[in-house]
C-alpha cells in the first residue's frame, strides 16, 4: 500500500519521457505553488525556453531533460549516414546548451549523450537513435539513486544531532528538492530518506528561505515539505542570522549549481551569505553535490561564470505594482559562490568530502 509520500513523488516528478516518446513530460514550475500543470515540450525552441524560463530547473532535473531533449531532436535529423548525422546533431547540443551558462550538469549530461553517439557510430542510424534514449533513461535514473546517496549521509550527520523529545532544526536555500531532479532531490533527500527510515515528520522542522527574487524556496521547496507532512517555515532571506542566534537551526543543507575544485560551490543568490552567517554562528553547513556537479576543470569559484538575469524580477514580476521606479538600475545575479572555507563539507553520493576539497574530491575518484 502507497504512503501519502509515494503518492505525492508521483504527482511531482519534474521531468518523463512518454511511453510514445512525443515531448519532454515537465511540470511547470512558474505555476507551482498555485497550480501543478504538466506540459509537453517538443520542439528545440520549446526545450531551450522550458530550461531558460526556469519550467524545468535544478540543475539535475536540467540535465534529465536536457538528455531527453537531444534524443528527441536527434529522431528529427533525417540523414542516411553518421557523418551527415553528427553535425547537425552537434548544433541541436550547443542550441540546447546556450540556455544556461552555470548549470554544470546541463554540459555533462549533453557531452555524456555526445560521447555515446560517438561510441557507437559504427552501428545503423536507427539503433544510434535508440541507444540515445537509453542512455536519457540511464541518466534519469542514475540521478534517483545519486539523490538517494546524498540523502542517506545527509541522514547519517542528522542522526548525530537527533535527541529525544527535540525536533531537528534544518534550513535550507532555493530549491533543491524532488523538483529539482528525477526524484528526492538533493539538499531535501535528508529529510525524505529520514521518513524513509522511520522518522515521524516531527521529529524535524524545515525552515526555508524564500530565495529572492525568484522565491524558489517558498514556492517550491515549502511546496514538498509540506505536501510531504514535514513540519514546514517560511521566512525572509534575511531572517536566517536571528534564526541561527536563536538556536532554532542544527544543521544547513543546501543544493548547487558548479562545485569548483577547491570546493567554492556556486548556488542560487544568497547561499554564500548563508555561509557567512553559519560560520559565525558555528551551524554546520553542508553542500548537497551530485558528483557531475564538481567541475574539476575550475579551479576556483572565481572562474565560474554567473549568470545574469531580467531585473524585472526584482522591480516587478511578483507584484501588482511596480516596486522601484521605472528606468532604475537593477544588479540580479542569478547564484553566488559560498567559499569553500566557510563550509563544514560537500556531500556527494560517493561520500562526504571536507577541506581539502580536491584532495578529497580525488580520493572518491572524482577527476
Amino acid at each position: 500500500m502507497k504512503n501519502s509520500v509515494d503518492e505525492f513523488f508521483e504527482r511531482v516528478i519534474s521531468v518523463k519521457l512518454p511511453e510514445d516518446r512525443s515531448c519532454i513530460d515537465i511540470i511547470d514550475q512558474t505555476l507551482l505553488p498555485g497550480e501543478i500543470r504538466r506540459i509537453g515540450v517538443r520542439t528545440r525552441e520549446d526545450i531551450r525556453e522550458a530550461i531558460r524560463k526556469l519550467r524545468v530547473r535544478g540543475a539535475p532535473a536540467i540535465g534529465v531533460t536536457a538528455a531527453y531533449g537531444l534524443a528527441l531532436l536527434a529522431t528529427d535529423i533525417k540523414e542516411e549516414t553518421f557523418e551527415a548525422f553528427y553535425p547537425r546533431f552537434l548544433e541541436e547540443k550547443e542550441y540546447l546548451a546556450a540556455a544556461r551558462p552555470t548549470a554544470v550538469n546541463l554540459f555533462w549530461a549533453l557531452n555524456r549523450m555526445d560521447e555515446t553517439a560517438k561510441a557507437n557510430k559504427d552501428k545503423p542510424l536507427p539503433e544510434i537513435l535508440e541507444i540515445l534514449f537509453r542512455e536519457a533513461d540511464a541518466i534519469r535514473e542514475e540521478d534517483v539513486q545519486i539523490s538517494r546517496g546524498i540523502g542517506e549521509i545527509g541522514l547519517s550527520l542528522m542522526e548525530k544531532l537527533k535527541k529525544p523529545g527535540k525536533q531537528i532544526g534544518i534550513l535550507t536555500h532555493c530549491n533543491a528538492g524532488t523538483l529539482a531532479t528525477a526524484k528526492y532531490g538533493t539538499a531535501t533527500a535528508p529529510m525524505y530518506m529520514a521518513l524513509e527510515h522511520g522518522w515521524a515528520p516531527e521529529d524535524m522542522h524545515v525552515y526555508c528561505d524564500e530565495t529572492r527574487p525568484l522565491l524558489q524556496g517558498a514556492r517550491l521547496t515549502s511546496f514538498e515539505l509540506y505536501n510531504a507532512g514535514i513540519p514546514t517555515t517560511v521566512q525572509c532571506d534575511n531572517m536566517a542570522a536571528i534564526l541561527m542566534k536563536s538556536g532554532k537551526i542544527d544543521i544547513i543543507f543546501t543544493g548547487c549549481d558548479r562545485v569548483a575544485a577547491n570546493g567554492d560551490s556556486a548556488n542560487k543568490i544568497g547561499t554564500s551569505a548563508l555561509a557567512i552567517l553559519a560560520h559565525h554562528y558555528g551551524v554546520p553547513m553542508y553542500i548537497c553535490a551530485p558528483s557531475s556537479t564538481i567541475d574539476m576543470a575550475t579551479p576556483t569559484g572565481d572562474e565560474i561564470p554567473i549568470e545574469m538575469r531580467d531585473g524585472e524580477e526584482i522591480t516587478s514580476m511578483w507584484y501588482k505594482e511596480r516596486m522601484a521606479p521605472e528606468g532604475v538600475d537593477v544588479y540580479n545575479p542569478a547564484f553566488d559562490v559560498a567559499d569553500h572555507r566557510l563550509l563544514t563539507g560537500i556531500i556527494t553520493e560517493k561520500g562526504l568530502c571536507t577541506a581539502p576539497y580536491k584532495e578529497a574530491f580525488e580520493a572518491l575518484g572524482i577527476r
